[in-house]
């Protein structure tokens, strides 16, 4: 196992930068989720990790030791990529073992080696079988075992569990983090799926335009959003966002909004008339006597509760019931959430007050 730094990281590809000066601290045997949109620079901080891309300036540690230099083969890490890259002439057994061979290891060290990474993935009655006789979960599995016979200092994923099917996603989710939580290899994930991310990681890296916006603990994340990207990328479904002004009176505290005052929390930040962004998770909006008022467009129900789409004055609101709603399209309704579920940000920097 071991840590893993990166220092001031930027990457150019010719005039454009790519990467702004990225920093971060992996500790030793911590699971870390590199999420953001597609085009962020999330792949492109992994693959300079694995050696797989030049550092344009800042330095990357493993241990201490600044790798910018180093050949991918001496950097003791092993990389399971989207596409299973397995070899299709070779059996499961002779894949998760070529590593080894290459490396002229002895034959019972192959084999041992191999034969507890299968135990570890249940692949042991594949291991004489080629990778057209597998299905996609089970070649996905092979390539993490052929990861694991390394017995690397690091775990690199890049995107593995993208062409897999959604039930399997979830399985392959659970697999992974088991995997993790009996090895306790040092792991940098790459994702643009933030449900793998709030559900794998032990810390999260939002990332945005070769930026890191925000490095946190996932429900941290989800509870205090540090700027609006944030906010609306992390969460499922994404949090409502809606243009308001603060005010305040006698220590009291509330946001005007298209006719309605949602009340605010004792401490509320912010200064009487500032115009602010509100968000409420999907979750935390109820149906009432009172609010905001809207007309149910969508209902849609997912069996342990209902999603409900909601036009507030031009504005598109989920809300999330759970168990069985009674409301149908085109009822209006009435919209407010608990003043402890309000998040304010700043209307022009985006930033959380």
């Amino acid at each position: 196992m071991a840590s893993v730094h990166f220092r001031d990281v930027r990457k150019s590809f010719g005039a454009t930068e790519i990467l702004h000066g990225v920093s971060l601290d992996i500790a030793d045997g911590e699971f870390v989720v590199l999420v953001g949109p597609s085009g962020c620079g999330k792949s492109t901080l992994l693959r300079m990790l694995a050696g797989l891309e030049e550092v344009t300036r800042g330095e990357i540690a493993i241990d201490d030791r600044v790798v910018n230099e180093v050949d991918s083969k001496d950097r003791d890490i092993a990389m399971v990529f989207q596409s299973y890259a397995l070899y299709p002439h070779m059996t499961v057994r002779e894949n998760m073992g070529f590593s080894l061979r290459l490396r002229k290891a002895e034959r019972a060290i192959v084999d041992e080696r191999v034969g507890r990474a299968a135990q570890i993935l249940n692949l042991q009655a594949y291991l004489e079988r080629y990778p057209r006789e597998l299905s996609g979960g089970q070649r996905q599995r092979v390539a993490m075992g052929r990861a694991i016979v390394r017995d690397p200092k690091v775990f690199l994923f890049d995107e593995p569990l993208s062409n897999l099917d959604a039930k399997l996603r979830v399985a392959m989710r659970a697999e992974i983090k088991a995997l993790h939580q009996r090895l306790k290899t040092t792991t940098v994930y790459v994702t643009h799926d933030q449900v793998e991310a709030m559900t794998m990681a032990d810390r999260i890296a939002v990332m945005n335009e070769g930026r890191i916006e925000q490095l946190g603990e996932p429900l941290a994340l989800y509870d205090r959003p540090a700027n609006l990207f944030v906010a609306e990328f992390i969460g499922s479904p994404a949090m409502n966002l809606l243009d308001a002004r603060l005010r305040r009176s006698d220590g009291a505290a509330w946001v005007e909004l298209a006719g309605a005052r949602w009340a605010l929390a004792a401490g509320a930040p912010g200064a009487d008339g500032q115009q602010v962004k509100v968000g409420v998770r999907p979750e935390h909006l109820r149906l009432g006597a009172e609010g905001l008022a809207g007309e149910v467009v969508v209902v849609e129900p997912t069996g342990a509760g209902t999603e409900l789409v909601v036009q507030c004055d031009g504005a598109s609101l989920t809300v999330v019931v759970h168990g069985r709603s009674g409301a149908r399209p085109g009822d209006r309704v009435l919209l407010a959430p608990g003043p402890d579920h309000v998040h304010l940000f700043d209307a022009s920097s985006g930033a959380r007050l």
